[in-house]
């Protein structure tokens, strides 16, 4: 699967921090490439490069190479709006 420009959600399905952020990319309507931990190895060792060996979720990566760790989620809706449809 070609990810290039799209945004990649990187979490768990029983994360309460990971159903909320969805809620918010749904509520606004942006689309992301899931990649769930639990079922994932190299989803893992990337989450685990990118956050000094821990394994924080979620971790949201966007095309311009930003990433947004665990974030508030008025910090997740301010960062959408650009990726608004």
């Amino acid at each position: 699967m070609n990810t290039e420009n799209q945004i990649l959600f990187y979490g768990v399905n029983w994360c309460g921090d990971c159903k909320r952020s969805k809620q918010i990319f749904s509520e606004m309507q942006v689309p992301y490439v899931w990649y769930d931990l639990d079922k994932n190895s190299r989803a893992v060792e990337f989450v685990k490069s990118v956050n000094q060996g821990m394994r924080r979720v979620p971790t949201i990566v966007f095309p311009d190479g930003s990433m947004l760790m665990e974030p508030r989620d008025e910090v997740l809706r301010a960062k959408l709006q650009e990726f608004q449809r």
